[in-house]
């Protein structure tokens, strides 16, 4: 069986799909207009997020039957098209799962204790200790909007701080005990932070858009490692501006390329954004929570697992 590598990822993926007896083809720099044209030959694809699987692309991929999707969103993927085709759909967020826990406790230890400022503050010469004066995460509620693969990684990782865990999901019972899940409506009475760990779908764009914001009872600090599509970036800057968000790990913006590899699309950012990158109560980090050098490794060995569970 043929597959067809449309991204570059860890050389085990290619490594571990030829032992399994599978011939790779490489069309990392092919345009989809190329890829259009020879995706009939192939049994299977590897794919990030450099196009969109539709049913216009699966209509051209006569004999393709799996997918798999190095990473953990599927968002680019019509997954009622390539169910009706009988293709096998894989993705991989247990690979980077505990490197997006990692980062968004780092984003907000790093928030909380104003550690970019100060550093900054140093490097132009000042030695202001009282601005820099930061908060603990002791004794704070958090709460986890989306409680999957991510959410789940987060509330591991604040399980050995002093912090009461909330967590938020549309699936039922999906708490544990590292954050018991409750309605929406209890995080925004209860929670001083906020963090999103949701995958992209009509029911998930714009969760913290105004609406949001002025429920929420306690000023609160935002953290967002899911997908930019979640936070509406006008009502975020004006949260900053009152005061009512007390600052923002962003490691995904609204901005991002279909492909999430700029947000820098012409020389007149948006003002929301421009607002964003400038803010001293901002952390902003380009889409690279999970990834990770251990990430990058795993993410590609998931991918080989699965496939083999699938024909072998």
């Amino acid at each position: 069986m043929k597959v067809l590598h449309v991204d570059e990822n860890h050389p085990v993926l290619v490594e571990g799909l030829k032992k399994l007896g599978f011939q790779n083809d490489l069309a990392y720099k092919d345009n989809l207009t190329s890829i259009l044209a020879k995706i009939d030959q192939y049994e299977g694809l590897i794919i990030r997020s450099r196009f969109p699987v539709d049913e216009a692309f699966l209509l051209n991929a006569k004999k393709l039957k799996f997918i798999g999707r190095v990473g953990a969103g599927l968002e680019n993927i019509d997954i009622d098209a390539v169910k009706k085709h009988n293709i096998h759909l894989v993705n991989s967020p247990e690979g980077n799962r505990n490197a997006v826990g990692e980062h968004t406790l780092g984003m907000l230890l790093n928030l909380l204790n104003k550690l970019l400022p100060a550093h900054q503050s140093v490097q132009s010469g000042k030695w202001e200790r009282e601005q820099h004066r930061g908060e603990e995460l002791s004794g704070k509620t958090i709460g986890i909007i989306g409680y999957g693969n991510m959410g789940k990684s987060f509330s591991k990782k604040l399980s050995g701080f002093e912090v009461n865990v909330l967590c938020h999901d549309l699936l039922p019972n999906v708490g544990d005990e590292n954050a018991q899940q409750l309605a929406l409506e209890d995080l925004q009475e209860k929670c001083q932070v906020i963090s999103l760990h949701t995958p992209e779908t009509p029911l998930t764009q714009n969760i913290i858009d105004a609406a949001f914001i002025d429920k929420m009872k306690n000023p609160f600090w935002l953290l967002n490692t899911a997908r930019g599509s979640a936070v509406a970036s006008e009502a975020l800057v004006k949260g900053l501006k009152t005061g009512k968000i007390l600052g923002a790990g962003l490691d995904v913006l609204a901005y991002e390329s279909k492909s999430f590899s700029t947000v820098f699309k012409n020389d007149q950012l948006p003002d929301a954004l421009a607002y964003l990158i400038a803010a001293k109560n901002v952390i902003l980090s380009p889409h690279v929570a999970g990834w990770t050098v251990e990430s990058h490794l795993l993410l590609a060995t998931t991918i080989v697992e699965k496939i083999k569970k699938i024909y072998f």
